[in-house]
């Protein structure tokens, strides 16, 4: 076992121990965790939660574990399950329940409206669909980030960019069966690789770029770190992020502490999607001050892209997650 999971382990013992020798629900300290670098937007919107929870004066107060310091998204979904972390913001990985593949879907929205009303309201299929499947799970879902649509970053200028068809380069792709199918059928050879070591990979040469990142992230990752060429905004997958927290904590505070935690996070999952769609465009224009090529396509090469995308990926997806949950999403419109 890891040093890192006997010092989780550890912490959540004491939180249980402190509930059963009688501490009550207005002396909680919640245990935060975020996977995002303090340079990246979402880490400043951490800071706020912690700082909105703790300003509520509900008697809770905030441990702030911000970049990755207890584990990546698939660890601290398994540690929030079992109350070892309290609150997290991260990619939900589909390693827990097929079902949460949905958040791999390629194409499931194509304007920013789309996107903002698909992941930023709750009574949307998509949030519905992943809070049932975080109930089952253990988990309470608190809310979606979207922060924009992502693209291929690379150090070779991929072949044929605007169309199906071999690209005649070597990508990464994140830990998800339906993001791997995606990337093969728009034509790049793919090898699954988890977020950490996907900058070390494309810098060394190990794979000559990924499919991961919205064009901030392309900036702040990879531009000014000059590892990379070209940028291709396919826009088949959406960067999205889900704030959860554990059940057992949650059922554990009172109704004044669930809404101060409540509206922390939908003030701070509200605001980082309207500044992501704020600094979209503007971010593209540093890319291409820096020197990189971006790689454009027009609506119609796009929407061709698409239309294959659902036509050979989409009926896949209905096998693994079920054809009611795909429909449910198909049909909010």
């Amino acid at each position: 076992m890891s040093k890192k999971r006997i010092l989780a382990g550890a912490a959540g013992l004491v939180f249980t121990l402190a509930a059963a020798t009688g501490a009550s629900a207005d002396e909680m300290t919640l245990k935060v965790a975020g996977v995002l670098p303090v340079e990246h937007y979402g880490h400043k919107m951490l800071e706020q939660i912690k700082a909105d929870i703790e300003g509520a004066d509900v008697g809770l107060k905030v441990k702030y574990f911000p970049a990755g310091q207890l584990g990546s998204g698939e660890e601290l979904l398994e540690d929030t399950i079992r109350g070892n972390v309290d609150l997290v913001h991260a990619f939900v990985y589909a390693h827990k329940d097929p079902v949460l593949e949905i958040n791999s879907l390629p194409f499931l929205v194509g304007s920013w409206d789309e996107l903002k009303r698909v992941y930023g309201t709750k009574d949307s299929a998509y949030s519905q669909i992943m809070a049932e499947t975080l109930d089952r799970l253990g988990l309470k879902f608190l809310g979606n980030v979207a922060e924009g649509f992502i693209g291929v970053v690379s150090t070779k200028k991929p072949e044929n960019h605007a169309a199906v068809g071999d690209k005649g380069i070597h990508i990464r792709v994140w830990s998800s069966q339906v993001a791997k199918d995606t990337t093969e059928a728009i034509g790049f050879r793919t090898t699954t690789m988890n977020w950490a070591e996907v900058f070390a990979a494309v810098q060394s040469g190990a794979v000559d770029g990924a499919i991961c990142c919205t064009p901030q992230a392309t900036y702040t990752f990879f531009t000014q770190s000059d590892v990379g060429k070209y940028f291709v905004p396919y826009n088949a997958f959406v960067e999205a992020s889900t704030y959860y927290a554990s059940k057992r904590t949650w059922e554990k505070l009172d109704d004044k502490q669930r809404a101060a935690v409540q509206a922390a996070v939908d003030r701070a999952a509200a605001s980082f999607t309207d500044w992501a769609q704020a600094n979209d465009e503007g971010y593209v224009s540093k890319i291409r001050e820096a020197g990189w090529e971006v790689l454009e396509l027009t609506d119609a090469e796009r929407g061709a892209i698409a239309d294959h995308i659902k036509a050979s990926v989409w009926p896949a997806v209905e096998e693994l997650v079920g054809k009611e949950i795909v429909d449910r999403l198909r049909n909010d419109r």
